[in-house]
């Protein structure tokens, strides 16, 4: 059996989840229920990154300790997850001894010509807790990922990774997709980064700026370990590394098939050329895929605490559920590229998509249906078989690209099969009874097809029409059951 191992990026827990945490958290989610579904043997990790200094910070204006703080929203997004019946094996916090100890025990796995102790003098982004060139920020010297905040400028003793060492072997590994970063445009821009030259990056911080807050580096009392340093050792910790016979790490690091990483485009760099080089450096597997998606932005604006334009998606979840959550994300969020989250839009692709689409389809073909009764299982028509398999082939296709809305399209598209077929045979008004089952049996087929295909996006409205549609050797009976979506006034 395959192994696939999935992993979500590990957010800062400086604030609760915005709806674009919900977008990489679905994103993941499809993929792991739909290999599920090809009979793969797939785990799952999704969790939080605790040990950074803006945590550390949020939690003095917050005016408590950092460990309740980092506590109480590292449980917000567990929340999240389960609110969007996300289907993860684990989750990791990275305040968790065995991953500190993990992230230690990289440390020390890592060649020794490749850690070294330098003062360096340089531009810091605390947003994203990373160093920054002059030449990589925009013409108001901002950083692009958090434009309005000014840089500090930070002098201090930090061990450096030797990164430059790795820049042939990271070029030649991008190229040749032995690590294939989905879409295209992210790998251009990686290798176009690598192409200008690597520089060592900076892998502790003094504990005079994390007063000590982080993981320590093994052996320097006064030196914590750079957060993203021991946030991407969250990968192998999670499965019990260092320990090689651990059972998840051998299985799904150092002998899965697949090893995905699902990341935003802000964090590409961290993932696909620092997490590869210190793994090689450590002797360890590397990664084998990285899809890198787009942000959900408002009003075309990337979404920010600062700007104030953070959308909670508990709260939409409360209103309009999970599933039309879900819907909207993989449906409106173009997969590689930005895509605008707005109220108005979600309602409308609801009563268009959701209610007037999916859930009209659904109630039609489920009233027909129970109205006939039991029904003998047959064969469908050749035309109707046809466009099935089509649009299975279509969603499979797609999905393995990772454009999720082109994908769930497919299933749209069969609807509209299905609904076309309803109004052109008018089942109801067809006197004979055979006819009749025979009509409705094809047009059932089709909707539990539809929720076949329909599991891995919305895995709450496919369990209500499966259990809707009971199959018994020779017979299938349907009952009608309630709306799936009633409209939005």
């Amino acid at each position: 059996m395959e192994r696939f191992y999935l992993t979500t990026a590990i957010p800062y827990v400086n604030a609760r989840p915005h709806v674009g945490h919900a977008l990489e958290f679905v994103e993941a989610d499809v993929i792991a229920r739909h290999e599920r579904s090809r009979k793969k043997d797939v785990y799952f990790l999704s969790g939080t990154d605790e040990n950074a200094i803006k945590n550390l910070q949020a939690a003095e204006k917050e005016g408590i300790s950092v460990e309740k703080f980092v506590a109480q929203n590292s449980g917000a997004f567990e929340e999240l997850l389960k609110a969007l019946n996300v289907s993860h094996d684990q989750f990791i916090r990275t305040t968790d001894k065995k991953h500190k100890a993990g992230a230690q025990a990289l440390w020390r796995a890592t060649a020794k010509e490749d850690l070294y102790k330098k003062t360096y003098r340089g531009l810091y982004c605390i947003g994203c807790e990373q160093f920054y060139e002059s030449d990589e920020l925009n013409e108001r010297g901002e950083c692009s990922e958090h434009p309005g905040k000014k840089l500090e400028t930070v002098e201090e003793e930090n061990y450096f990774f030797k990164l430059s060492r790795y820049e042939g072997w990271l070029r030649e590994l991008i190229e040749s997709d032995r690590l294939k970063i989905v879409p295209e445009v992210r790998k251009n821009e990686i290798l176009a980064f690598i192409k200008k030259g690597l520089k060592d990056f900076s892998v502790s911080r003094p504990i005079q700026r994390t007063h000590g807050w982080g993981v320590s580096v093994p052996d320097e009392p006064h030196q914590t370990m750079y957060v993203w340093y021991d946030a991407l050792a969250n990968y192998i910790t999670a499965l019990g590394y260092p320990d090689a016979g651990a059972e998840l790490f051998k299985k799904y690091w150092a002998k899965s098939d697949v090893r995905l990483h699902v990341i935003g485009k802000g964090i590409s760099r961290f993932h696909t050329v620092y997490w590869p080089a210190m793994l090689k450096s450590a002797g360890l597997p590397i990664p084998t895929v990285e899809f890198v998606h787009g942000y959900v932005t408002t009003d075309g604006q990337k979404i920010s605490k600062t700007l104030g334009n953070v959308i909670d998606p508990s709260e939409i979840i409360k209103k309009y559920g999970a599933d039309p959550l879900r819907y909207y994300l993989l449906r409106e969020i173009p997969a590689y590229t930005d895509g605008d989250f707005t109220f108005r839009r979600l309602e409308e692709r609801y009563n268009a998509d959701l209610a007037n689409g999916l859930g009209n389809f659904a109630a039609r073909v489920l009233a027909l249906g129970e109205q006939v009764g039991d029904m003998a299982v047959a064969r469908v028509e050749r035309e109707v078989d046809e466009k099935i398999k089509e649009e299975k082939e279509i969603l499979k296709n797609k999905l393995e690209e990772f454009k999720f809305h082109e994908s769930i399209g497919a299933i749209w598209d069969l609807i509209k099969c299905g609904d076309e077929m309803v109004n052109d045979k008018k089942p109801w008004a067809i006197e004979g009874r055979e006819e009749k089952a025979a009509a409705v049996f094809n047009l059932v087929a089709i909707l539990d097809n539809v929720a076949v295909m329909l599991n891995p996006f919305l895995p709450e409205t496919a369990a209500k029409i499966t259990e809707s549609i009971q199959w018994s050797g020779d017979t299938v009976r349907v009952r009608k059951g309630g709306l799936l979506f009633p409209r939005l006034k």
